[in-house]
């Protein structure tokens, strides 16, 4: 479908997919004939393959993982990690962890941007189902310092720095328990759609994260948790820690269980993905449209419709809408942000009018992650398969 927008005085003509709402705005897009593009049709392919055998395979499946869990975990204080954010994906997570009989620790990253809403959820979930909670606090004036450092470079992955200090606390805390397996509210069902490659960058560049707080002149990290990806293997390879998609071997449905959390924890949800975070609301919601064009809705959106959780006339209304939940909110989260990283308004402006800068324009990791991919790929699929249950279980 062509489509054309007034911006100004000029006229920008872009495509939409004809099946899912994915548009020209998404790098390394294409359509056919039909014009059905190639992000929903490759998120077809990979999660019939993967994710949609009959419900005897998918039961069959978890429970091995189960036992499995259960069995490493045996004689220890806690079998495996779940994180949580206070959203729907990693409360749900959590609850069916619990209800299969496995024994979790809760961990929770609290970098300063946390949601009161997000803090009762999580309270409410652990107290209900009676598990413990570790929660690791990041330094707020180096978090800052970093954050503004990422601000000044003007690249696009703000949350690089969250998401590579979430997953270095988990790995840290499954090594230090003997713990083999994090289990993650991450899913095909609602985020199965791949990121086009220009929205955001690898969670596992630390180099990427040290190069950019250089350059702002932080030269030495005193607190901050970070994981490189060499320090991913070795988690990986030598204490065979496993990251599991948890929800895959469920049936989820998003809906179903937002009411589910409501009924039994008095959960809240939130009005857009990942918006438990003050930080990440006001990133998805106002500063990527407005720095960098892109409006993340439209993945999310478009997972939806393929899982059949959303129709796309409903989610074409949706995107007419502004991202933020609110006008209101949106102004008290700019006052929100400006006193949090002390900026006065003068410096928002100028940042969202400053043109972006590549991740790559940076020293990174991209090198090492595409080599180890390219060996993985090279090794014949058996010898493969044997690597991945020896080292990483079932």
């Amino acid at each position: 479908m062509i489509l054309t927008h007034q911006t100004g005085s000029q006229k920008d003509t872009y495509q939409r997919c004809s099946r899912c709402v994915m548009d020209t705005s998404a790098n390394e897009i294409s359509f056919d004939r039909s014009g059905i593009c190639n992000y929903c049709t490759e998120f077809i392919h990979n999660y019939k393959t993967a994710y949609l055998g009959n419900a005897n395979y998918k039961s069959n499946k978890l429970s091995t993982l189960v036992n499995t869990i259960k069995r490493r975990g045996r004689n220890k204080k806690y079998d495996c990690i779940v994180g949580v954010s206070g959203g729907v994906d990693s409360s749900w997570t959590l609850s069916e962890v619990v209800k299969l009989g496995l024994r979790p620790l809760a961990v929770h990253m609290d970098n300063g941007w946390n949601s009161e809403l997000a803090q009762n959820n999580i309270s409410n979930l652990v107290t209900s189902l009676n598990v413990d909670l570790y929660t690791h606090v990041i330094n707020w004036n180096e978090y800052r310092s970093l954050l503004k450092a990422f601000f000044d470079a003007d690249v696009i992955d703000i949350e690089l720095l969250y998401d590579n200090a979430l997953l270095a606390v988990n790995y840290k805390l499954a090594s230090k328990f003997g713990v083999n397996y994090i289990l993650a509210g991450t899913n095909q069902s609602t985020e199965g759609m791949k990121i086009p490659s220009a929205w955001n960058w690898y969670k596992f560049d630390k180099r990427n994260i040290y190069s950019i707080a250089r350059k702002s002149g932080i030269t030495k990290f005193k607190t901050f948790p970070s994981i490189s990806t060499l320090d991913y293997l070795l988690y990986h390879l030598i204490r065979r820690i496993k990251w599991v998609s948890f929800l895959d071997y469920l049936p989820y449905n998003k809906e179903y269980s937002i009411q589910s959390l409501k009924s039994e924890f008095g959960f809240k949800p939130y009005s857009g993905k990942h918006f438990e975070s003050i930080l990440t609301r006001f990133y998805q919601g106002y500063l990527l449209p407005r720095k960098f064009g892109i409006d993340k809705r439209i993945v999310h959106l478009s997972t939806l419709i393929i899982t059949e959780q959303i129709t796309r006339y409903d989610a074409i209304e949706i995107l007419k809408t502004d991202p933020y939940p609110s006008k209101v909110e949106l102004e008290n989260d700019i006052l929100y942000f400006n006193k949090k990283m002390k900026y006065i308004n003068q410096e928002l402006a100028e940042y969202i009018k400053r043109p972006q800068v590549l991740h790559s324009s940076f020293q990174t990791e991209i090198s090492y992650r595409n080599l180890i991919r390219n060996i993985y790929m090279a090794l014949p699929s058996k010898f493969s398969q044997w690597l991945r249950f020896k080292f990483l279980g079932n």
